[in-house]
């Protein structure tokens, strides 16, 4: 990752890359201010867990929320468990460009980078 990533602590972080491309997309799609992106984790994938990342509207009831730079973030409780400490980045290069999460608590990770186990 090249860019410094915020957060607040103990939560998920958001690479400046991440929030510019989300906040392009935001646009693209016009959706209003009071939107974000919901982070999740789902059974499945090839390592047992895979990442889910959407737009929202609304922020569910006990949803812990990350603002960054006016860039929300959602994520249930339950997601949170595994995603704590994980940065959202977004890269652009010769392999590709997209979103990718960094988890610290991810004892492996399969080779699209889509899903992990603990």
């Amino acid at each position: 990752m090249s860019d410094t990533a915020t957060s607040t602590p103990g939560t998920i972080l958001i690479s400046p890359s991440a929030v510019a491309e989300i906040k392009r997309l935001m646009t693209e799609n016009n959706l209003p201010e009071t939107a974000g992106v919901r982070v999740g984790v789902k059974g499945g994938g090839c390592s047992g867990f895979s990442y889910s990342l959407n737009f929202d509207v609304n922020q569910a009831e006990g949803d812990l929320v990350v603002e960054v730079d006016g860039v929300r973030l959602f994520c249930d409780p339950k997601s949170m468990l595994y995603l704590n400490g994980t940065t959202l980045d977004y890269t652009s290069g010769l392999q590709g460009r997209g979103f990718q999460f960094q988890n610290p608590n991810a004892s492996s990770t399969c080779g699209c980078g889509e899903s992990f186990s603990v």
